[in-house]
C-alpha cells in the first residue's frame, strides 16, 4: 500500500489487529527485512512496516534527507492509519529515527524498542566515512554498497553458513536507489548526540543488541540501558547487526514479551 505524505509516496504494509507495532528498517534496506517479525507477531498485534523515503517502493527524491523528516513521514502515516499511539521498533538507522521521533512526538509513543543502534553522534572520522560511501554509491552504484555493507550487517558465521540470508540482504541493498543511499548517509552524518535525550525518556524502553554486532557494539547498547530510566537490555547470542534476521525467533520473542506487557499495563510516554 502507498500513501501520499509530505510530498512523496510512502509505501507500507499493515497486517493483523490489536496493539500497533511500527517497524523502522536499517540502512540501506527496506521494509521486507521485517518479514520474520510480521509472520511471528501479526496474529497477536497490528504490525506496520514502512519503506522509509529513498527505499523499497517509496519515492526516492534527489534532495536533502534528515532524520526529522523521516520522523515526520512516520507520524503522517500514523495519522493516515488513525493510530494515536504505537510501540515503535527501530533497528540501526531506524533507531536513529526513533530518537528524532521521540524529540518531536513523544506523546505518540507507547513504547520503544531500540535495536542494534546507538545514541552517540558520528565522530568526524565517521562522517568522513559516510561521505566516502556516498561517493562510492554515486560512482559505482548500489552493488558496491552491498559489497561494503554485508560484512558490517551480518556476522562472519552468517556469511559463511547462510548464503540465502546473504543473498536476501544483497538483493534488498541492490534495489535501493542511489539517491536514497546518499540521502540517508547525509542524514545520519548530521544527526545530533542523543545521549542527553536518553535520561528524559519516560516511556518503557527495551534495548536489543547482537552479541556479534561489529557496527553497533553491545557496549553502545549498555550505555543506552545505563542512561534510560527503567529500561531493559537483551543481548541476542550469535547475532550480528541485523539481529532480527540472523536470530529471528529470539528477536520476535523479545518484542512480543515487551508488547504484551504494554498491552496489559497500558503504559505510554
Amino acid at each position: 500500500m502507498n500513501v501520499s505524505v509530505n510530498g512523496i509516496s510512502l509505501a507500507y504494509s499493515d497486517h493483523g489487529k490489536g496493539l500497533p507495532l511500527i517497524f523502522l528498517h536499517a540502512f540501506p534496506l527496506d521494509r521486507t527485512m521485517w518479514e520474520p517479525q510480521v509472520e511471528a507477531l501479526s496474529s497477536e498485534f497490528r504490525t506496520i512496516t514502512v519503506d522509509l523515503r529513498g527505499h523499497g517502493e517509496s519515492d526516492a527524491p534527489l534532495w536533502r534527507y534528515t532524520l526529522d523528516q523521516a520522523a515526520d513521514d512516520v507520524v503522517a502515516l500514523m495519522d493516515h492509519l488513525s493510530i494515536e499511539q504505537a510501540v515503535m521498533i527501530g533497528l540501526s538507522m531506524g533507531g536513529y529515527i526513533l530518537f528524532a521521533f521521540y524529540r518531536r512526538y513523544a506523546n505518540r509513543v507507547k513504547g520503544l524498542v531500540l535495536a542494534n543502534t546507538r545514541a552517540q553522534a558520528d565522530t568526524e572520522e565517521g562522517k568522513q566515512l559516510r561521505f566516502q560511501m556516498a561517493q562510492i554509491a554515486y560512482r559505482q552504484g548500489p552493488a558496491a554498497i552491498a559489497d561494503l555493507m554485508i560484512p558490517k550487517l551480518l556476522s562472519p558465521a552468517a556469511i559463511e553458513t547462510n548464503p540465502n540470508l546473504v543473498q536476501k540482504v544483497r538483493t534488498i541493498i541492490e534495489r535501493t536507489e542511489v539517491s536514497g543511499i546518499a540521502g540517508d548517509l547525509m542524514a545520519m552524518a548530521e544527526r545530533p548526540d542523543s545521549i542527553p535525550l536518553l535520561r528524559t525518556m519516560t516511556c518503557p524502553v527495551h534495548i536489543i543488541a547482537g552479541e556479534m554486532d561489529r557496527a553497533t557494539l553491545p557496549t553502545d547498547a549498555q550505555l543506552m540501558a545505563d542512561c534510560i530510566p527503567h529500561s531493559r537490555l537483551t543481548i541476542i547470542a550469535g547475532a550480528g547487526h541485523l539481529s532480527n534476521l540472523e536470530q529471528p525467533d529470539d528477536f520476535s520473542r523479545t518484542v512480543r514479551e515487551f508488547a504484551r506487557n504494554l498491552a496489559v499495563r497500558g503504559t505510554s510516554c
